[in-house]
């Protein structure tokens, strides 16, 4: 007796080191080290992701910091991305992107402010607050 008879199942994991299913709810701050892909809910901060996508279903209540960002579902929080910020059609961000490289796609809604500042002058603007205190 075979406990998996669908041997065809496949899981793509080029991309995503984590994944949040869409019936899950996750609540508090994500550290991600590798990739996170959410199709549920998440109630709380993602921080230190290599790469983040949100897909169709996926809801963030919380701030996104991550090397790359693509997405898809629902975001109310702000988006730091030290590469790239991608809105596709469909998605809605409601918050501010900051990114040396932002795309947003027709069919995208996003409210807020949008900042591309490379990583460099990031760090620079950093260090001088830091100094002026």
């Amino acid at each position: 007796m075979a406990f998996f008879k669908n041997t065809n199942i496949t899981f793509d994991t080029k991309n995503s080191d984590t994944i949040i299913g869409h019936e899950a709810y996750f609540q508090g701050t994500i550290t991600a080290k590798g990739s996170l892909r959410v199709d549920g809910r998440v109630d709380g901060s993602i921080v230190d992701a290599k790469m983040v996508t949100i897909g169709k279903t996926g809801k963030i209540k919380g701030d996104i910091s991550c090397e790359t960002c693509s997405v898809s579902g629902d975001v109310k929080g702000n988006v730091s991305a030290l590469e790239r910020i991608e809105l596709l059609p469909g998605s809605k961000v409601d918050g501010d992107l900051r990114a040396p490289s932002v795309l947003v796609e027709e069919g995208a809604v996003f409210n807020g402010n949008c900042s591309m500042t490379s990583l460099k002058a990031f760090k620079n603007e950093n260090l001088e607050k830091a100094v002026r205190q």
